[in-house]
């Protein structure tokens, strides 16, 4: 019987142990004996490497019971590997041989083990994120897999993706965005005027309707505060769908009438405080540059060694994971938009410090409003201000308690959802960032990650959070078409295509408690920047 504790606990000769037989495991019979011994680190050019020292970790060698083993037989020989009682199930299987996708494209994601195996003859390269594994020629027709525990010294969880992001090939190798496009139906890129009024109606009626209801029967007074979280936190819920209608419209996803576009992007994002083009010339700017780690535009992570990635990892290691985090919760969801909006917060070091409503502040060397741009900042600002005018006459006449409860309540929460949202669609601990010569327009957009937010807040934000790879790879795309276009994309580029299934609230304390400072992993095409707590 195959017996972990013994297959990989030690460092020694060679030396074979059989396996179940195959009555037991029916998909054993292409495989012959399982051996043990120690892995070698060798060249990563094929057909060039030598044996040096032993290092850390063990290897397991699966041959084929015949050298006349047809190609045809793989399926069952990994489906044989996902019965094997591994040590661990916490890291996932990973096939890779690009030449023969088709036939391993049948079984993606096999099973979860703490190996990354490879077929012999088909790839060669360093893994990243400190796993490392190497493949030369197969001998003659003879069918071999190599599999190297690759023993990780990473020190932050895989997220439920288990590193898949990390295993993207590199920029030369993806496919270009006219390919991709190509794979989303026609119909995807149609605009409807009038579904998407209505949708805008229904977002701001319902906006609309929880304020009133609010104002006739909550008392405004200091033992009714419950009820008056439980109001801002549903109708914070609620505006959030104004606020991505607004995007959308941002995107020119809304209409084809540029001005009734402009017009109800304007209005909406005025009224929750948002510069409507400043903010879409600087999300336009984030699509373009989607996990660049310089030229990036929000959420750009810092980066061990710099001063702002010192002091965040001091700042973790003097107070601890938990405390950590919680600093993290409230300095991104409570007063990360603001401080984006007047400093560019998160922002790349490429532009410095920013603000929406000056643009005439800009510390870095790339400028985020060029040109045009800037007149259109300062008519951004003139909604912002008739705003803040109103809200102003309306705490005059009718105090400042009673524009603090039933306004700026629920448009905290809008800011909470905003930044939830983009902060958990480009990060996690085993998404990389790239620097400009690994990073490219479409490897950026599929390294953006949907997540499941369930029935309702799809319904109330239109899918913002579950479509957002294909809205990545088209930002043109209306949100009521974006399940079709997402399905199209998750059948031709399964292997590109990101889904975590973790719970939200357990991907966020993930991100917020692990996701301190990157640091440059791999070389050459398989350079990226990984997060680490170290």
């Amino acid at each position: 019987a195959y017996r972990p504790s013994t297959c990989f606990a030690q460092n020694t000769k060679i030396q074979p142990t059989r396996i179940k037989s195959q009555a037991q495991h029916p998909a054993m019979a292409a495989c012959a004996y399982i051996t043990r011994a120690p892995f070698r680190s060798l060249s990563s050019r094929p057909g060039k490497g030598s044996a040096t020292s032993a290092s850390g970790g063990a290897s397991l060698h699966i041959s084929s019971f015949s050298r006349k083993q047809k190609f045809y037989d793989l399926p069952r020989t990994l489906q044989c590997l996902s019965s094997l009682p591994w040590p661990t199930r916490q890291s996932r299987l990973r096939i890779h041989c690009p030449s023969t996708s088709s036939v391993l494209r049948q079984r993606p994601n096999l099973v979860y083990t703490p190996f990354f195996l490879t077929l012999l003859g088909f790839s060669s390269r360093n893994c990243t994120h400190r796993r490392k594994y190497y493949t030369q020629q197969c001998p003659g027709s003879k069918f071999s897999i190599n599999a190297v525990f690759a023993k990780s010294d990473n020190d932050v969880p895989p997220s439920g993706l288990n590193g898949k992001a990390l295993e993207f090939p590199s920029k030369d190798d993806f496919p270009t965005r006219a390919l991709v496009l190509a794979s989303i139906p026609a119909e995807c890129f149609q605009k409807e005027t009038i579904r998407s009024l209505f949708f805008a109606a229904l977002s701001t009626g319902m906006t609309i309707g929880c304020g009133i209801l609010a104002y006739l029967y909550i008392p405004l007074k200091l033992t009714f505060w419950p009820a008056w979280l439980a109001y801002a936190l549903v109708t914070g819920t609620v505006a959030t769908g104004c606020w991505v209608i607004a995007h959308e419209c941002g995107h020119n996803a809304f209409s084809d009438n540029r001005l009734t576009q402009d017009t109800i992007g304007y209005a909406l994002h005025s009224l929750l405080l948002v510069p409507y083009f400043s903010w879409q010339r600087s999300h336009a700017v984030h699509h373009s540059r989607t996990n660049h780690l310089t030229e990036g535009e929000t959420h750009v992570p810092y980066v061990k060694g710099d001063t702002k990635g010192t002091v965040n990892l001091s700042l973790y290691k003097t107070i601890g994971e938990g405390p950590f985090a919680a600093v993290q919760l409230v300095a991104h969801l409570i007063f990360g938009w603001p401080a984006y909006l007047l400093t560019g917060a998160t922002g790349g070091s490429a532009r410095g410090i920013t603000n929406h409503f000056i643009p005439n502040v800009n510390t870095g060397p790339v400028e985020l409003f060029p040109g045009s741009w800037k007149n259109k900042v300062w008519i951004s600002d003139i909604g912002v201000i008739a705003v803040v005018a109103g809200l102003t006459c309306w705490a005059h006449n009718a105090g400042l308690l009673t524009v603090a409860a039933l306004y700026f309540g629920p448009y905290i929460f809008v800011n909470v959802w905003l930044v939830l949202y983009t902060w958990l669609q480009h990060t996690d601990t085993d998404v990389p960032h790239l620097a400009s010569t690994e990073w490219s327009y479409i490897k950026g957009a599929f390294l953006t990650v949907d997540r499941p937010y369930g029935p309702i807040f799809d319904f109330l934000h239109h899918r913002i959070g579950s479509t957002h790879v294909a809205h990545h790879i088209e930002c043109a795309i209306p949100h009521y078409k974006a399940v079709a276009a997402t399905n199209a994309l998750k059948e031709r580029y399964s292997d590109l295509y990101l889904f975590d299934p973790t719970p939200i609230l357990s991907a966020l304390w993930r991100v917020a408690s692990k996701c301190v400072a990157v640091e440059q992993r791999g070389q050459g095409k398989d350079t990226m920047w990984t997060f680490t707590t170290a």
